[in-house]
């Protein structure tokens, strides 16, 4: 289990760094003085580049989840253990090479499909956390043997978790869309909807593990 952990660790960091170098390209020609909000709006032929990069990230590690498990439960576990380390290590390499952000409550601009996604950086570190030790424990489970599928209301519950998550961060984005995004180039975002993350965390993590109790007793 562990070199596997390792494997998908490396290749995780990996891309997290290119992502990261990326973004301090970005940040060298947006924000020469250093990222803050008030965002800049990008050209639109630069920002449908960038929903084409982010679009590549996720097909990249969904590809090494498939590629490296050998069941269901491992693909899924590769890839959810991938995306909670490469969201994690792309704060660490800004903080190497930026110096930035300056705390885990850094307002940052998180993800741009289908709109932007934005809040303090330890909330999407919080949800990487929670799919490391999601990934770990089925990579566990695959070792004790064939892994029961879950049910669909496990599922809904895992995607309604989701959702809910998503929604804390792009709430505040939605109403400043319109106009070309000249309401969000003059927004500077000051509260997060914390009990949203709470809550989608919550919902995850309890049905996630009542159903690892279930599947333990079946194994």
């Amino acid at each position: 289990m562990w070199p596997a952990v390792l494997t998908v660790s490396a290749f995780a960091i990996a891309m997290a760094h290119v992502e990261t170098m990326i973004v301090v390209y970005l940040r060298r020609l947006y924000y020469p003085e250093g990222f803050r909000f008030p965002l800049v709006i990008i050209d639109t032929p630069t920002l449908l580049l960038e929903l084409e990069r982010e679009a590549a990230t996720l097909v990249m590690l969904a590809a090494y989840g498939l590629a490296a498990g050998r069941t269901k439960a491992g693909k899924l576990a590769n890839f959810i253990i991938a995306f909670g380390v490469w969201d994690i290590f792309y704060y660490v390499w800004l903080k190497v090479v930026l110096d930035w952000p300056a705390s885990l409550l850094t307002w940052d601009v998180l993800f741009l499909i289908p709109v932007p996604w934005v809040g303090p950086v330890i909330a999407p570190v919080s949800v990487a956390c929670t799919m490391i030790g999601m990934g770990l424990v089925l990579l566990h489970l695959e070792q004790r043997g064939a892994v029961p599928t879950a049910a669909m209301r496990v599922w809904t519950a895992q995607m309604a978790a989701c959702l809910i998550i998503i929604a804390s961060f792009t709430l505040d984005v939605l109403p400043r869309l319109p106009d070309n995004g000249a309401l969000l180039s003059e927004w500077i975002p000051t509260t997060y909807r914390w009990w949203m993350l709470v809550l989608g965390q919550a919902l995850a993590i309890t049905t996630f593990a009542a159903w690892v109790r279930l599947a333990c007793r079946e194994a």
